[in-house]
């Protein structure tokens, strides 16, 4: 990790941000946008955004469009699961949480990766140890590691080991 280029990119990221909720171009706006930038960039050096350790290739770049394509379409699934379920007279539920495996070894990737699970009704990662997440399940249909973890996270795993390693 460099921190100078995290910095950086963590600066260059909130400005954009800035300049996007501004919708201002004019020299006091980003002035102003520039000190409030640099001052959380440097008080927060190890801060993560969302280009922290990714790997700037062809094949990451692809596999971040790939990913978020992915992401959707989960979104959209899990959606129509769930209100399937809330819509059930019988309720199927079956709550709980399960332990999941994780090959990333990037902070990053593995902040994304929660966030991903956390994102998609249905589950909830309480707790990031490591390479372990601890995943609320709405309906658990295994509690065996490797079978969570390959129905709650091996997508969402594949595109983001390329992203982030």
């Amino acid at each position: 990790m460099n921190p100078l280029r995290d910095t950086a990119v963590l600066f260059a990221t909130l400005m954009l941000f800035w300049v996007m909720l501004a919708g201002s171009l004019a020299a006091d706006v980003l002035l102003v946008g520039a000190a409030v930038s640099l001052a959380i960039a440097l008080l927060f050096r190890d801060g993560l955004s969302f280009f922290t350790e990714f790997r700037f290739t062809r094949e990451a770049i692809v596999a971040g469009f790939l990913y978020y394509g992915y992401f959707f379409k989960e979104l959209i699934r899990s959606n129509f699961k769930l209100a399937a379920i809330v819509l059930s007279p019988s309720l199927p539920i079956a709550p709980g949480i399960v332990k999941v495996h994780t090959n990333l070894k990037s902070r990053m990737g593995r902040l994304m990766l929660a966030n991903s699970i956390t994102l998609t009704p249905g589950t909830l990662t309480v707790e990031l140890e490591g390479e372990w997440l601890y995943v609320h399940w709405v309906t658990v249909e295994s509690a065996d590691i490797e079978e969570a973890t390959k129905r709650i996270a091996s997508g969402f795993e594949s595109y983001l080991e390329v992203m982030y390693g």
